[in-house]
């Protein structure tokens, strides 16, 4: 199974997950970005922190950015 790497960005600096995690596919590594972006915003704001402009930068196994998710993304404002 193929390894993902989700690295925290926040403006210029970087968070770099030395780990990984194995997903079946890309589609599933962006749908845990998605939940753990849910639980951090959650974490921030509960927390007064500071919450625009950090992202997950999902990398494959060479390094290469393969998907970006933004935590804002996960915001539902209806």
């Amino acid at each position: 199974m193929p390894r993902f790497y989700f690295h925290i960005r926040d403006g210029d600096l970087l968070e770099i997950d030395p780990d990984g995690l194995e997903f079946a596919t890309l589609e599933y590594a962006v749908l845990d970005a998605r939940k753990a972006a849910r639980e951090m915003l959650a974490e921030k704001l509960l927390a007064n922190e500071h919450v625009n402009g950090q992202r997950f930068e999902i990398t494959d196994e060479t390094g290469t950015i393969v998907e970006t998710v933004t935590f804002r993304s996960v915001l539902r404002l209806n």
